[in-house]
């Protein structure tokens, strides 16, 4: 008896710390894990620097101009033999310039490659943006998973919690019947034993319980880890409306993984081009302006001075390198694979929203099944205790009653969590899974 005490006593632990909780919906814990969870925060990031990078200088459509300035001093010895005449020699003759002045130079065609450099950098840029919305789909998949986990744990503590409170009733029971005799000291062991057995599992159902809270507070990026909290929901609320040809043709359009395949193929397309505009020539713009000031040291000038613009234009073409055939074989390889790559992503997500629809429609049919077969079971005890009291059935069987009816709770708890696994693995292959935050 000081365990059953003992025991009541924890329950009662339990259930205060519980009131104390704070209750959470799951549209709560993912728009606060938007804004918090350090995947998408660092995903962001990452989206914003390939934004940055679509720009028309990266992409080097825009010239440079350079501001530059020099001083040079020569100090030389000159000995100058005529054919006829005398040597002459100037010693330290030091001669000075100084210099200043802007350039600006400018690639004004080069085969189209720049043209194909800012393309290439606004499909990174849409690629980045891409990037973010799967960290996004993914994070959201993670945490409505471990929020209706948290409800599954939450109600098998309860079924649990119900199964002690069964077993506390038979041991009572027990107990009365076998100080008058009625029963014997096994069927009390035997009481005790189902009794603790169903007290140490639903202990044990405790940590689960704790582990699933500590995981959504991991996925919101609380501060406190061991925040405790408890689903708003109280039910497993299964969508049995999806339909497969809906699904199957929001996979094929809308799956984002599938839509960062696009983007890597018209990035090979694009580097593949980059290749080819070296066969063309190219044009390059090269102008300035500066002043020159030289300082003579001898001769007939001291000083000049030199200040005006400057123009001129490149135009050039590379006949051979050595690597361009081989260049662009290879660009035109990484297209085909970039293709296949798709086509083998394509039918691997078919494949896998087939195997989650054969799923979700099996655990439909088994969600009916057993709600019919816990009814079945309900009643099943029921009949069994009315005879237990009465002195009619062993303990054993009683225990069996109890065991079948507490199996066929777990049984449909089970179906219906992994139905909704089911049900978000189709939504998020179908690029449906924001809708979770419309709840």
């Amino acid at each position: 008896m000081k365990y059953i005490y003992s025991l009541l006593l924890t329950l009662c632990v339990m259930s205060a710390a519980t009131a104390q909780q704070k209750v959470i919906s799951l549209k709560e814990c993912l728009e606060i894990g938007l804004q918090q969870n350090y995947d998408i925060l660092i995903v962001r990031n990452d989206e914003r620097i390939s934004s940055n990078n679509a720009t028309a200088a990266n992409a080097g459509m825009l010239p440079t101009l350079d501001l530059s300035s020099g001083y040079s001093g020569v100090a030389n010895r000159t000995a100058t033999t005529p054919f006829e005449g005398e040597k002459t020699i100037d010693n330290a003759a030091y001669n000075q310039t100084v210099d200043v002045g802007v350039s600006l130079n400018w690639t004004l065609f080069e085969g189209m490659r720049v043209q194909t450099n800012l393309k290439k950098l606004r499909e990174l840029e849409q690629k980045g943006k891409l990037n973010t919305r799967l960290t996004i789909e993914d994070f959201i998949a993670n945490l409505t998973a471990e929020y209706y986990n948290l409800i599954q744990q939450t109600l098998r503590l309860k079924n649990y919690r119900y199964a002690v409170g069964l077993s506390r009733e038979r041991l009572r029971i027990t107990e009365a019947r076998y100080q008058i005799g009625d029963f014997s000291r096994l069927d009390l062991l035997q009481a005790k034993v189902d009794f603790n057995a169903d007290s140490s599992q639903y202990m044990t159902q405790q940590e689960l319980v704790t582990a699933s809270y500590i995981r959504i507070n991991e996925l919101m990026a609380n501060e406190d880890i061991n925040e405790r909290c408890i689903a708003q929901d109280s039910v497993i609320e299964v969508n049995g409306s999806l339909k497969w040809d809906e699904l199957s043709h929001q996979t094929a359009t809308s799956n984002v993984s599938l839509l960062i395949a696009d983007r890597n193929t018209a990035i090979s397309e694009l580097d593949f081009k980059a290749v080819q505009a070296r066969n063309y020539p190219y044009l390059r713009l090269k102008a300035g302006y500066g002043y020159t000031h030289n300082i003579y040291a001898k001769g007939s000038t001291q000083l000049r001075g030199t200040l005006g613009p400057n123009v001129g234009l490149n135009l050039g073409f590379t006949l051979f390198d050595g690597n361009r055939r081989r260049e662009q074989r290879n660009a035109r390889i990484e297209i085909e694979n970039a293709e296949y790559s798709r086509e083998q992503l394509r039918q691997s997500l078919m494949a896998d929203l087939a195997n989650f629809w054969q799923a979700y429609c099996n655990n439909l049919e088994v969600i009916k099944l057993e709600k019919e077969n816990l009814i079945a079971a309900k009643e099943n005890y029921e009949i069994a205790m009315e005879r237990y009291l009465l002195g009619d059935l062993p303990g054993i069987d009683m225990r069996e009653a109890q065991k079948s009816l507490l199996d066929a709770e777990e049984r449909i708890l089970t179906a219906e969590y992994n139905t909704k696994l089911c049900e978000i693995s189709l939504m998020q292959i179908s690029g449906n899974i924001l809708n979770y935050l419309e709840k």
